[in-house]
């Protein structure tokens, strides 16, 4: 077996957990997967073993791999967190990011412009997913960057609902987070710390409300049992 199968599937799995194709808490058949990706057990459980690490999976004695969950307190945790670790890391990257690690980012956000342009949601949530990991390398931090990677997982699998706006006016939040994107940039290029941190909580609230929606969908509506129903249901 080739070492580039192996990376595949290592790339492959990333894209399918944090696009939701894989759902939280999903249990991962090795067999399948073997079958799937075209390589043996040993390779694909050294896979499993780096996604777990990096905070995909969670793997327990005789119980194999399960797709990291999103349940009630993981996501009050995240919630709680997630503004934290944002500002820190956006003051630290003001204050030590390179001339080369500011090209890649432009070149990460051309292309989360073009996404968001065409309406290609999986595509934007990976771009932005790859915009936040590079602010976090221009931090050159690795306690807080250890944090914002795990972080990531969850809010780049939330983003999807924000990625797939269901109104103009959701569109054009999608627009603005964008041109929140290019503010930042300027605010790292100018190395200013506290516009950065300014910049990066309005981003933050700009999508906040509408990624609350995973954990939070709309009530059912009130006529799916009438009036006359209800008084008689169990």
């Amino acid at each position: 077996m080739s070492g580039s199968a192996k990376i595949q599937c290592l790339d492959d799995l990333r894209n399918r957990i944090l696009s939701l194709d894989i759902a939280p808490g999903s249990d991962l058949d090795e067999l399948r997967l073997c079958d799937h990706y075209g390589i043996s057990r040993t390779p694909l459980r050294e896979v499993l073993q780096r996604l777990a690490g990096e905070g995909f999976l969670t793997l327990a004695d005789n119980r194999g791999a399960k797709v990291a969950s999103m349940d009630f307190g993981v996501m009050r945790v995240f919630f709680q967190t997630a503004p934290l670790v944002y500002a820190n890391i956006a003051s630290l990257a003001a204050e030590n990011r390179t001339s080369a690690q500011l090209d890649a980012l432009r070149d990460i956000q051309s292309r989360f412009a073009r996404a968001a342009k065409s309406g290609q949601a999986g595509d934007t949530a990976l771009h932005n997913h790859a915009f936040h990991a590079q602010i976090g390398a221009m931090a050159h931090n690795p306690y807080l960057v250890a944090s914002l990677n795990r972080m990531l997982i969850d809010h780049t699998r939330l983003s999807q609902t924000f990625y797939r706006p269901a109104s103009p006016a959701e569109t054009v939040l999608v627009s603005k987070a964008s041109d929140q994107h290019d503010a930042m940039i300027s605010a790292f290029e100018a190395q200013e710390p506290a516009l950065a941190i300014d910049l990066t909580l309005q981003h933050w609230d700009l999508s906040r409300d509408r990624i609350e929606r995973f954990v939070r969908p709309d009530p059912l509506p009130l006529d799916v049992i009438s009036m006359k129903d209800r008084r008689h249901a169990v």
